[in-house]
């Protein structure tokens, strides 16, 4: 564990200050979306002069579109490479509540793509990408998800992308990112997804969206999704949310391994992060192929959700490796493993159920108190081994660690409720 945790210190400093310091750059030309038209009474329709505050910018060589304070009321935005997006304190890009506003266009979106709608900000190939606060981005979302919950009373079956719901923010194709203190709130879909991005950092953010029992949460609503993306490290953020925190995310389906469009997820960071409300604070799945080096550390989960949350799609050859949760606080009423087989809205078509590997996952260093030990379960198709838990302090509700078939389970130094912890024979 030292010499990993050194190797990760190493990997932190070298792939991620680096390359991303601004000092001594030069200010970017500011253009300001008032200049250009645009209405701050949360009322008047802005899309069409944001868009022209962004096409000024281009003509002019590149610069930073800015929104001032006031409410700015959007549909689907998109930034231009040499365009950043900065929202001055009390500013707030509010989206349309209406989906004409969002016109349909072939997107990526649940590990493939298809015709969907757009997120209120967008951006491709958009290198050396900033986007800043304090200002926020508004998603608007409870006309969507009230579209949804509807949707649902009438069909509990209906597949989750029938009812359309935009994302706040979508960037792809994107080299060295920068996302800093901005507040998403009320995503009408997941918040911010980062879609074959490579060293990119997401700091000092805040997710909130509604995380009550449906009608009242946000379907859907995914803070932050790394998909197909590499060198991601995520610090300093606040969750509170209606699904998962920070899910690693990439391609599904029984050919997903030669899906070119989707490389590995791989060398991500979540350091100083503060998990309130979600359905997992860093989730792996459901749709995913290969996902390798992650770090979680220095974190606290103080809501009920699982600390660890490993999605084992049964139609989806799946890899995950070297992923490591440490110095961790709790102070929730979750599981620390929510390690199982997920069975949503899968299919084989028509092929046997692949094989998957789960791999060298260790969790230590957790004090705090929490709900329950959890799971730890594959499908029978699932390699589950080298597992480790060490150094463990914590209360717990229920000690029970529910464990399938798993090779070379470790556990050392831990400690539930004032004693040491020995796994019991399964039941």
């Amino acid at each position: 564990m030292i010499r990993k945790s050194i190797r990760m210190s190493i990997l932190a400093a070298l792939l991620f200050t680096g390359a991303l310091s601004t000092a001594g750059a030069e200010p970017l030309k500011q253009f300001v979306v008032t200049k250009y038209d645009a209405v701050a009474d949360g009322k008047t329709l802005n899309t069409q002069a944001i868009q022209r505050t962004i096409d000024a910018a281009v003509a002019a060589g590149g610069g930073t579109l800015v929104i001032p304070k006031g409410v700015f009321l959007s549909g689907a935005i998109f930034l231009k490479p040499g365009v950043n997006l900065h929202l001055d304190e009390d500013a707030v890009l509010k989206g349309s509540s209406d989906t004409k506003d969002y016109p349909k266009m072939k997107t990526r979106i649940e590990g493939h793509f298809e015709e969907w709608l757009p997120a209120l900000v967008n951006a491709d190939r958009c290198d050396h990408l900033r986007i800043t606060g304090p200002g926020m981005l508004d998603g608007n979302g409870l006309f969507f998800w009230k579209a949804f919950w509807d949707a649902r009373q009438q069909d509990p079956k209906i597949a989750n992308l029938a009812i359309e719901r935009p994302r706040l923010a979508f960037i792809q194709n994107s080299n060295d990112v920068r996302v800093s203190g901005v507040a998403f709130k009320d995503s009408g879909f997941w918040n911010l997804h980062l879609f074959r991005c490579s060293d990119a950092v997401v700091e000092d953010a805040s997710f909130d969206a509604p995380h009550d029992q449906p009608p009242n949460r946000a379907p859907s609503s995914d803070a932050i999704d790394i998909d197909s993306s590499q060198r991601v490290m995520v610090r300093g953020c606040t969750f509170a949310v209606g699904d998962d925190c920070v899910c690693l995310k990439g391609s599904k389906g029984p050919f997903a391994m030669q899906d070119k469009d989707s490389p590995p997820t791989e060398h991500i960071r979540v350091i100083d992060c503060s998990f309130k409300e979600g359905h997992g604070a860093v989730t792996l799945g459901s749709e995913a192929t290969v996902i390798r080096d992650v770090f979680v550390e220095n974190c606290r989960v103080t809501g009920n959700m699982p600390l660890v949350r490993i999605k084992v799609r049964p139609d989806t050859p799946q890899h995950y490796e070297d992923i490591h949760y440490r110095n961790i606080t709790l102070a929730g009423s979750g599981a620390i493993f929510e390690f199982r087989p997920w069975t949503q809205y899968f299919d084989l078509q028509g092929q046997p159920p692949p094989k998957s590997v789960v791999k060298n996952v260790t969790v230590s260093d957790i004090k705090g108190s929490f709900g329950s030990f959890g799971e730890i379960l594959g499908k029978p198709e699932t390699t589950i081994s080298d597992i480790t838990l060490e150094n463990v302090e914590v209360t717990l509700k229920s000690e029970k660690l529910k464990v399938g078939k798993v090779n070379n389970l470790k556990i050392e130094n831990v400690n539930v409720n004032g004693k040491p912890f020995s796994l019991q024979p399964a039941e």
